[in-house]
């Protein structure tokens, strides 16, 4: 799976990086999915993993895409500022 930052925005680096790596890990083992391999570039996550067969791909993402967003915004209020992209990820 490859997620994109909007409009390919390089943001993905520092403390934000960091904090995405940690929720990324957190919500894996906390929906029981194994996270392979991840490689997060300045744009851009590349992210290999196994989900068991009770969670549903869609759901999974959906929840880790959710969940991290609403923390990033929380934690780094600036990026909701232009020339960023409001409450969009």
């Amino acid at each position: 799976m490859v997620f994109t930052a909007k409009y390919r925005f390089q943001i993905l680096e520092g403390m934000v990086k960091s904090l995405v790596e940690y929720d990324l890990q957190l919500i894996s083992s906390w929906k029981d999915v194994q996270v392979i391999e991840l490689n997060i570039q300045k744009d851009h996550i590349h992210l290999v993993f196994s989900t068991p067969p009770k969670v549903s791909i869609s759901e999974y993402i959906g929840i880790l895409k959710e969940k991290m967003v609403i923390k990033l915004f929380k934690t780094f209020p600036n990026l909701k500022e232009k020339p960023y992209w409001g409450n969009h990820f």
